[in-house]
């Protein structure tokens, strides 16, 4: 597998020297340069420059409707087949008929699925925020959420140019400090990588199948090492939607069995100070979860709700709307970075 990319190595070496008017330039001035450009695209965000990360950020858009609508325009045959297919569609969904029967049940799965895997893709880019995310949801959606890692660094392999994702950046610092790694974090992702680089398949099922906060890390090394989709993507399926799901389902019924949960909650109340007062509202909170999923609340809103599911609402909030703003700040950036790299082609230009 490390072969693979044999050539992109040299590409890459030969890369690191930029030429510019006939001499080469000192690569730590390179390495300077993008340094203070990296960090100057990291204060373009809402509670330092509003005005301009908004204004960068509507310019972002209007780039990639633009480009969108390009590459549309040069498909337009695809596009007529997708209308035409939609047409059909609709038309079968509104036109009253026996086939209504098959279409209503289709429909039923479909909202099912797509609901359950949006969900499973929502939990693995950070918006996992309840435990039916943590159970329910299909495993097919957070292996999909796993492949933007993979396609960037493949990507970036096969085109030879200059990364600017911060987790490609320090995943190939990594290779080049491989023999320094002193600390615990360090050491955990190089095993990450050397598992993944040495076994292939099944260095992926493994991580895949484990709750792996450096999962992320074994899709950039798939894609750096130019891993085979297929390889990456079933080892990534079968160890998320097969293996991983079934121990978090094993798991999370030993966890919450009642006894257990008894348990839990009179260690709750034995904590000195503060835990009978804490001991109530969350055993009233676990109450009325269990009214929810056993559907035996008669009214349309449980009584017991209490500060603690009150706090978990504004929470899921806070997440969202942080979401929502890591979103703009983003797109603010790579409009920036844009910027950027015009400015730096005109240089070279001259």
């Amino acid at each position: 597998m490390a072969e693979n990319g044999k050539n992109c190595d040299q590409r890459r070496v030969a890369m690191n020297k930029e030429h510019h008017n006939g001499n080469f330039t000192d690569p730590s001035s390179v390495n300077e340069k993008k340094r203070r450009e990296r960090e100057e695209r990291q204060n373009i965000v809402l509670w330092r420059q509003p005005l301009i990360t908004l204004q960068y950020f509507s310019l972002e858009i209007l780039v990639i409707l633009k480009e969108w609508t390009s590459k549309l325009w040069h498909r337009q045959s695809i596009v007529v087949s997708f209308l035409l297919l939609l047409a059909v569609l609709i038309a079968t969904y509104y036109v009253e008929g026996v086939h209504q029967q098959y279409v209503q049940r289709i429909e039923k799965q479909f909202l099912l699925y797509a609901y359950w895997i949006g969900l499973g893709i929502l939990s693995s880019v950070g918006l996992g925020t309840g435990l039916h995310t943590f159970l329910l949801y299909l495993g097919i959606g957070t292996a999909i959420g796993e492949l933007p890692p993979y396609f960037m660094a493949r990507a970036t392999r096969l085109s030879g140019a200059e990364p600017d994702d911060e987790e490609y950046q320090e995943f190939e610092e990594m290779l080049e400090h491989v023999e320094s790694a002193q600390d615990f974090a360090s050491r955990a992702k190089l095993a990450v990588q050397k598992l993944v680089q040495k076994v292939g398949f099944f260095g992926i099922l493994a991580c895949a199948s484990i709750p792996n906060p450096l999962f992320d890390l074994a899709g950039i090394t798939c894609g750096h090492f130019l891993v085979p989709f297929w390889t990456f993507f079933g080892a990534t399926l079968i160890g998320k939607a097969i293996i991983k799901m079934h121990i978090q389902k094993i798991f999370v019924i030993i966890t919450f069995s009642k006894h257990i949960v008894e348990q839990m909650v009179a260690f709750i109340g034995a904590v000195p100070g503060i835990g009978p007062s804490l001991q109530k509202p969350f055993q009233e909170y676990l109450e009325a979860q269990r009214q929810k999923l056993h559907h035996k609340s008669e009214m349309g809103t449980p009584q017991g709700e209490n500060w603690l599911s009150w706090m978990f609402e504004k929470l899921v909030v806070v997440m969202v709307c942080y979401f929502i703003l890591s979103i703009i700040n983003s797109m603010a950036q790579s409009y920036a970075k844009r910027i950027q790299q015009r400015l730096n082609s005109e240089e070279k230009t001259k």
